[in-house]
């Protein structure tokens, strides 16, 4: 991803504080996590997925669906809630997800997902955290 300025700006260091070393390495590392690790892929209550870097409400429950990847997956995020570009790491063409608040990595979207968008949000529930409908 080219370098963006966003809404929320941290140094590199303020992120390792604020963030645990999982989230740090999904959000401001590109990393991901092992396939049905997350509790966030057994999340069945309504309410919204949040960016666990920033806080922004990225994914409402209503469009989470069980694909049988082992990440939490969504078939839309809320509008303007994330933003996306072309990865080419690991020798593939994916299309990277990263949240529009603070610029942190969240997953890939894929085109084999669910109606109504045919779009397939596998996102990494370290990257995610839940509140639960009031």
């Amino acid at each position: 991803m080219a370098e963006r300025i966003f809404p929320v700006e941290k140094t590199e260091e303020e992120w390792k504080r604020d963030l645990s070393p999982d989230a740090f390495r999904i959000l401001r590392k590109h990393g991901t996590e092992p396939a049905g690790t997350s509790s966030l892929n057994a999340e069945k209550r309504e309410g919204q997925f949040l960016c666990a870097g920033c806080g922004r409400p990225l994914f409402d429950s209503r469009t989470k669906y069980e694909s049988g990847t082992g990440w939490p997956s969504f078939y839309a995020p809320r509008d303007g809630a994330v933003g996306t570009s072309r990865d080419h790491s690991f020798m593939m063409d994916r299309v990277e997800v990263h949240c529009a608040g603070c610029g942190g990595h969240l997953g890939h979207v894929f085109p084999d997902g669910p109606a109504p968008t045919g779009q397939r949000y596998c996102m990494n529930g370290g990257a995610l955290s839940f509140k639960e409908k009031e």
